[in-house]
């Protein structure tokens, strides 16, 4: 039998332990790189993931757009889905909560009774009803508003109304309006959002100029948006999921008239 001596045991025991250690070295050096196994965008420049992500919008046939915007003074809800020829969802302001559906060129809105109430207390009065298009009196007007009440009504085309209410439902318009940032891009963190990994793209040191998720994974969509100022936060997602869309059935339509009331 052949006795180890002290040195020769250390020895022994080293070698393993050594092995352990460059395996979990070597581990470990693979879990430092937040690239690994990506599409490769994050290892591009700020200003080269902006751009891929502006190109996957661009050839985009829907997304699902969530989230809050302010604009000139107004905060705005939105939990829309879009395509190049139409959308659906709900936008809701201060004081209310509205549907929106496009199909082509043609705008439905529908909103409950108290959307279509007049400030003044007096409300909307649809054609066909009797009115012309306002309500004499509260007890007529309240019930103009409550047949509005539901009812998808149709935003004709030369109301001043219409193309405020169309940007909201026009994929090309929003996108062009959230995804570009401005000032020196510089390249954020990685993060996960929705359960898929992202890079970050800042517009300018403090992100004054708007902020960028991209999705690590698969192609590389805009995930999130936040723009500069606090002026809001933005949830992309769903893209290229296609949906149906259709015009209202004949019975969940009213036809209020040629303006709908600015409320």
């Amino acid at each position: 039998m052949t006795v180890l001596r002290p040195a020769s045991r250390i020895r022994g025991a080293f070698l393993p332990l050594a092995l352990a250690a460059g395996l979990v070295a070597a581990l470990t050096a693979c879990a430092t790189d937040p690239d690994e196994g990506t599409n490769g965008v994050g290892r591009l420049d700020a200003p080269a993931i902006e751009k891929k992500a502006q190109t996957a919008a661009d050839a985009a046939k829907a997304v699902r757009l969530s989230g809050t915007l302010v604009s000139k003074g107004g905060t705005y809800k939105l939990n829309m889905r879009l395509k190049q020829d139409g959308a659906s969802g709900s936008v809701t302001t201060k004081n209310s909560t509205f549907e929106l559906l496009r199909v082509g060129d043609a705008l439905f809105l529908k909103a409950d009774a108290a959307f279509w109430e007049h400030e003044d207390g007096a409300s909307a009065s649809p054609s066909g009803s009797g009115g012309s298009g306002h309500s004499g009196s509260d007890d007529a007007g309240s019930e103009a508003a409550d047949t509005l009440g539901d009812m998808y009504v149709k935003v004709p085309e030369d109301d001043p109304a219409y193309k405020q209410l169309r940007g909201f439902t026009d994929m090309n318009l929003l996108l062009d309006g959230l995804i570009g940032l401005h000032g020196d891009l510089v390249k954020g963190d990685h993060d996960t959002i929705g359960g898929m990994r992202t890079i970050n793209v800042k517009g300018g040191k403090d992100a004054d100029g708007g902020s960028l998720d991209v999705s690590l994974e698969g192609v590389p969509f805009p995930l999130r948006f936040a723009r500069g100022g606090g002026a809001g936060v933005v949830v992309l997602s769903e893209w290229n999921k296609d949906f149906p869309l259709a015009e209202p059935e004949k019975d969940q339509m009213l036809d209020y008239g040629k303006q709908l009331p600015r409320t």
